[in-house]
Parts: structure tokens; C-alpha cells; sequence
């Protein structure tokens, strides 16, 4: 009797498996182009000068900063290979590698940094100026020692040495110059994986291999385009094609998600967002009746279903959020009032109040597809309990100017919070930041004496344990007079093929990770 052909493909393979030992994980090997979107196009790549998303997320492969963060947010070393802090909490003192070179050959240094931190981002960078005030004075020891004396103790300061806030600037390229006028912006020269080598505006960004890089054996990569598609359905589709291979978190809308991400050799992860911990809320005007009273602020929160805006127009990405502090940012407090979708406590409240009605303009996002979902979701939760909502639709930089002018009742936004309340929470609260001509400070116009001072006091406050008690007592109280309508801690999946690996080993994700990323055979 003839043997049947599954019996001879068994044999086939029971010889094969005996003679060729299964490999139970790959090695990392060097080598391999890898294509990503970035949407929108980057205004420029000099990072010192510009901080948006697009250009940190291109520029944070270019330039370095003397650490990187873990998902806990804990340092890591990079440039600095350690650091020592005083037991007052004022002076910190890092140690930095040596042999490290700029782009162009130049050696790398510790008056590099003092010329960077105390010269020229001083100048540049207004989200790090606010922090360098607790900073008297920078100091080189030496050509591989640096040492930051501050004022007073000042909780996050060693949170703020990440690529995006505080990246290393080549001295011998700027010293002297105007700044925002040199040609070496053009051609960005960092300490970084890659190096700049073309862009083509409408097109793409080319960057290749550092392979002076300080690092021995990284990157592995050879080359990474970032690719410019500015449709959304678009940049699906280039990934469905096999044109690009990384979707960066937010490229494509939530619903295109699912679908992708069922795409053979896919991999998708919602790591790579902590230190951000992009936090989603709604602008309440609180100068104007009937939004300036707590009671009118306080039924909106009762009045949405932030649930089903999570799980329908997120697509499950994201986690109602509690109060001003993100649940991945230090000193979150679980210890504060909450406000469940409940429309008879908004509809009690709106009566308690005497509210006559009058119709609320809510400003969507104009961010995609997404966005103008939940505007539609919110203005029937509110019409539901007697707020009649007007959509006033504009594009950004339409929803940039209303902002800036305060011309709106309620509007949509989300901001990053930085790994501390210090850095990006407390600016939204303040009333110091109370200023028109931007759309990322104090729009609300919200102003409490008690806030102002256990802001001030819980930036400086040491040892930790201070600054969470100072933190707790903050959270209540804001959480009380809800001076914005918080919504989601968001989420933002990155879709990449599955021969990608270690892409996202950092708390930034992205925007430093290309120099651990290699591609499987």
C-alpha cells in the first residue's frame, strides 16, 4: 500500500525539525530602510527652534538630550551615563559620555550644554524658559561634567531632559549668530542615530545612518523615510500597499484601526505616549454667563457619556478621565469627586441654577473625522438635558484664533502633560497664564487664588512625598469647580509591520526610537 501524502509530508517534516533546530528569537541584525507617514509636514527640523509634534517626532532621531525616559518615566542615560543630586534638592550634577560627536564631526562637550540650556533655549523654547527660571546657574566641569544649581528645589527638573524639551544644541554652529536665521537650520547637526540627509517639501524626509553614532553596533537601520500624505484614508491605504511601513499614533482615524491592525504582518502598540499623556478636555469659558457658575460647568460633566464617546467614536482607545491629572502622570489623586453619565443630576443642577436656555457655541476640533463625531456626541448629550449646542465648525487656524481671542463658549482640545503636573498641567490652571494670543496656556480664563498657590508650592515642594499631599489637596478642589470638562486620557495606536522590532522602547515612542529598531528577516 501506497503511503498517503500527509504521512510523507510528516516524515518530511519530522527529519527537517530533527536536523534544523527551531530559532526561538532572532537577533537583532543591522541594515533595512523603513518607511513612516508624518502628518502634517514639519515646519522645520531644527528642534531647538520648533517643538511641534511633526518636528519632534522627525528631529528626536536627529538630535539627543542628555536622557531618555522608560514607561514609568524613571531616567535613563544618554548623553549623560550618570547624575548625582545634592540632599537639599538644589544642585544636580551629571556626568557625560565621552567620544560623543555632532554630525559634523565635532566633538560633543559640557559647554555644549551650557550653551545650549543657558544661551540659546532661553531664547527659544518658551514651554523649557518657564522651567529654567528655578535654574541660577550651569556650569562646566570640565569637558565631561555639567552642574545645574537651582533657586529653590524644584520637583521635575529631572523630567525635563528629554529630546523634545531640551535638545542639545552644537555650539560651534550657533554661538554668535542669529539663531532662527542660520543656515544650519536647513540641515539639522545633532549628536543623534541618524543623520539629515534630504527633503524634498511635499514629499518626504530622508535620514540615513549615523555610523559615527556613540553607541557601538547602533542604529541598526540604514535609512528612514518619512513620508508626507496629507489625506487620512490616504495614509490607510499606503499602508495597506505596503508603501509606508509605520503609522505613527493619530495618522490614520480610530476606525481604520480595527481594520488594519487585522492586516497580516501588523503589529500594533499604545505604548510610546507617557511622558505626553495626551489629555483630552473641553474649554469652558468661564467669563461669561451661564458657564462662569460652577453649577453650569458641573452639569456638562454629568451630562456626557464619556464612556460611549471611548468605546464608539475612540474605538476602546482611551480611559475616561478623572480630573486634571492623568492617570500615567505622577501624582494622579483617585480622591476627588466624580461625575458618572448621569443627565438627571445636569438636568437638577441646570434647574438649581435658573439656566434660561440660552444656546452654547462648541468649538469641534478640526483634527479629522473623529473629532467632529464627538462634537455631534457631546451636542446631543447636552441637548438632552436642555442645552441647546451650536456647532461652529472652522479649521485650524480658524480654531487657533478663536481660541486666542477667547471667541467661544465651549470648545474641544487636548494638550500633553510632560511627565508632571509642574510641566503640563499647572498651565492650563493659572491664573498668571491668563493671556490671549495662544491656544495652550490659560484659555479658560479660569482664576483661583487657593490653586495658584498649591501650584506654586507642590513645583517646589521636596521630598516627593510633599509634593503628592500638596498635589491631592490641588486635585479636589479643581475637581470640584470644574473650570474645564475633562473627557479622555487618549490613546494613540502605532501600526507597524510585525518584522519591525523594538520600535517603541521609550516613554516619547517614536520620536526617539528609531535607534533601537531593527528588521527581522
Amino acid at each position: 500500500m501506497r503511503p498517503t501524502t500527509s504521512l510523507l509530508l510528516g516524515a518530511v517534516l519530522a527529519v527537517y525539525f530533527a536536523i534544523m533546530p527551531l530559532r526561538v528569537s532572532a537577533e537583532p541584525r543591522s541594515g533595512g530602510v523603513i518607511n513612516v507617514v508624518v502628518q502634517p509636514e514639519p515646519p522645520g527640523l531644527m528642534l531647538g527652534l520648533t517643538q511641534n509634534g511633526p518636528t519632534q517626532m522627525v528631529a528626536g532621531n536627529i538630535y539627543e538630550s542628555l536622557l531618555r525616559y522608560d514607561e514609568n518615566l524613571s531616567p535613563i542615560q544618554n548623553l549623560a551615563t550618570s547624575w548625582d543630586v545634592s540632599a537639599d534638592g538644589r544642585v544636580y550634577t551629571f556626568t557625560l559620555k565621552e567620544d560623543v560627536r555632532w554630525h559634523d564631526g565635532e566633538a560633543f562637550t559640557a559647554h555644549d550644554v551650557v550653551f545650549t540650556v543657558d544661551t540659546f533655549l532661553r531664547e527659544t523654547h518658551p514651554r523649557l524658559r518657564v522651567s529654567l527660571e528655578h535654574v541660577e546657574r550651569v556650569e562646566a566641569l570640565g569637558d565631561h561634567r555639567v552642574r545645574f544649581t537651582l533657586k529653590q528645589p524644584f520637583g521635575p527638573f529631572l523630567g525635563i531632559f528629554e529630546v523634545g524639551t531640551m535638545p542639545m544644541v552644537p555650539r560651534h554652529i550657533y554661538e554668535g549668530t542669529e539663531f532662527r536665521s542660520n543656515p544650519a537650520n536647513d540641515t539639522p547637526i545633532g549628536t543623534g542615530p541618524f543623520k539629515f540627509k534630504e527633503w524634498v517639501k511635499g514629499s518626504h524626509i530622508h535620514l540615513v545612518r549615523n555610523d559615527d553614532y556613540h553607541v557601538d553596533g547602533l542604529p541598526y537601520l540604514d535609512e528612514i523615510y518619512w513620508h508626507v500624505i496629507p489625506d487620512s484614508s490616504a495614509r490607510a491605504i499606503a499602508y495597506e500597499t505596503g508603501k509606508v511601513d509605520v503609522l505613527p499614533g493619530g495618522s490614520i482615524e480610530t476606525f481604520d484601526v480595527e481594520r488594519l491592525r487585522d492586516l497580516p504582518n501588523t503589529k500594533v502598540t499604545k505604548k510610546g505616549w507617557e511622558y505626553f499623556a495626551p489629555h483630552a478636555f473641553l474649554w469652558i469659558n468661564n467669563r461669561t454667563s451661564p458657564l462662569s457658575d460652577p453649577r453650569f460647568r458641573r452639569a456638562i460633566m454629568y451630562a456626557m457619556d464619556r464612556g460611549f464617546a471611548r468605546d464608539v467614536v475612540w474605538n476602546g482607545f482611551g480611559t475616561v478621565a478623572a480630573g486634571p491629572v492623568s492617570s500615567k502622570t505622577k501624582f494622579h489623586s483617585t480622591d476627588v469627586r466624580h461625575y458618572p453619565y448621569d443627565p438627571d443630576k445636569a438636568k437638577a443642577l441646570l434647574g438649581e441654577m435658573g439656566y434660561d436656555g440660552r444656546p452654547i457655541r462648541l468649538l469641534p476640533l478640526p483634527y479629522g473625522e473623529a473629532w467632529q463625531r464627538w462634537a455631534e456626541a457631546v451636542r446631543q448629550n447636552l441637548n438632552e438635558v436642555g442645552i441647546q449646542v451650536e456647532l461652529q465648525a472652522t479649521d485650524v487656524a480658524g480654531w487657533n484664533q478663536r481660541l486666542n481671542e477667547w471667541d467661544f463658549d465651549l470648545a474641544f482640545t487636548y494638550l500633553y502633560q510632560f511627565g508632571d503636573p509642574a510641566l503640563g498641567v499647572a498651565r492650563t490652571y493659572v491664573s498668571s497664564n491668563i493671556a490671549k494670543g495662544s491656544p495652550w496656556n490659560n484659555v479658560a480664563g479660569y482664576a483661583n487664588s487657593k490653586v495658584d498657590e498649591l501650584f506654586a508650592r507642590a513645583a517646589i515642594a521636596f521630598p516627593e512625598e510633599n509634593r503628592q499631599a500638596l498635589y491631592d489637596e490641588l486635585q479636589q478642589t479643581v475637581v470640584e469647580e470644574v473650570p474645564v470638562a475633562w473627557l479622555l486620557e487618549l490613546e494613540f495606536p502605532t501600526i507597524y509591520r510585525s518584522n519591525i522590532n523594538d520600535l517603541v522602547t521609550t516613554a516619547i515612542g517614536l520620536n526617539d526610537g528609531f535607534v533601537d529598531a531593527w528588521i527581522e528577516d
